[in-house]
């Protein structure tokens, strides 16, 4: 009898070890992102290897995800949002999509790159720039674009592409940009023009870059990391800046309301906003400009010193977005 009953309660404990190990093997977190899938892989994978938690994700652009969120607030399917810029966060707390949630080390974070009410934070800046290629400047005989108004030049018809604003946050920011160039009437005059000389609007933001660089169109607009990464392959492109000026995304992240896996999700926001992402995207080459104190920048491509920036608040970005991408329907492509 003594037996038995030792027998079971050894059993007993056997089952208990067995069900933590597999409850420790089945922390995952589930996240959509609008990084390229290709830099969201490798985030997550490190992740991964520093806290023991899974991740699965699926990649939308910007404006997919958001309507995605939205569309999925009352039963949220994942736990985390990672990337993309601060202004589809501050849209998607309309509809209470995000959770407020104060990161461990928030005050490495300057204010000015995260939400006042702790409902994203930001992980970097991602400015606009223009991306062109080199053997159709020479062909041309053309100076890289170094204002607004040379993207007008007949010698770029039908040799543009450039991200579509009905999906795109790279495509909403270069609304930004121009309406800090020109005003929100003089923007839009200006994009009437500019889509004479545009081949394409692509799904993504950096949907236009490899075309560029493989000389299937000539110059287009994107944010400065995918640029970055054509050029680093070695394609032969340029990346200018108009003198007029460009405003920059914050490349941000945020927990999901609701989220099924909050201990997780919690866990990523306080990796993602440490010095540990910023410097992972500087010693793999992943060119968002870390806004976390302590992480030095050694990309001189990075040093936006002598580059004139814009500033737009990410919450006017987040209330005027749906308006501008109105507008740039009816108005522009139609």
């Amino acid at each position: 009898m003594y037996s038995s009953r030792k027998a079971v309660s050894l059993l007993m404990a056997v089952a208990l070890v067995m069900v933590a190990c597999t409850g420790a093997m089945a922390a995952t977190l589930n996240a959509y992102t609008v990084m390229p899938e290709k830099y969201a892989s490798k985030v997550f994978e490190q992740f991964t290897k520093d806290t023991g938690i899974k991740v699965n994700f699926i990649r939308f652009s910007s404006g997919e995800a958001l309507a995605r969120l939205v569309a999925e607030k009352n039963n949220p399917q994942v736990d985390i949002l990672l990337g993309g810029p601060a202004d589809i966060y501050t849209a998607g707390q309309k509809d209470n999509v995000f959770a407020v949630y104060v990161p461990k080390e928030q005050k490495l974070t300057p204010a000015e790159y995260r939400d006042p009410g702790n409902h994203w934070t930001g992980i970097g800046l991602i400015p606009l720039c223009f991306l062109t290629n080199t053997d159709f400047l020479k062909k041309n005989n053309l100076k890289a674009p170094g204002s607004w108004q040379d993207l007008l030049n007949p010698a770029y018809k039908n040799g543009l592409q450039m991200a579509d604003a009905r999906t795109s946050g790279t495509a909403t920011e270069r609304i930004y940009s121009l309406i800090g160039v020109y005003g929100v009437d003089g923007a839009f005059d200006y994009q009437k023009k500019l889509h004479k000389n545009v081949q394409l609007y692509t799904k993504s933001g950096a949907g236009g870059a490899m075309p560029i660089a493989q000389g299937q169109a000539a110059s287009g607009i994107f944010y400065l990391v995918d640029a970055l990464d054509i050029q680093q392959q070695g394609y032969p492109v340029i990346i200018t800046y108009p003198k007029e000026g460009v405003t920059f995304g914050i490349e941000a992240t945020g927990m999901i309301a609701g989220a099924k896996n909050p201990q997780e999700a919690k866990k990523f926001i306080d990796w993602a906003t440490s010095p540990k992402l910023g410097q992972f995207f500087v010693d793999q080459k992943i060119n968002y400009i870390p806004v976390v104190k302590g992480v030095k920048i050694t990309n001189p491509a990075l040093d936006m010193s002598k580059e004139k920036l814009l500033k737009v608040g990410a919450e006017h970005k987040g209330d005027k977005r749906k308006s501008y991408v109105e507008r740039w329907i009816n108005e522009v492509i139609r």
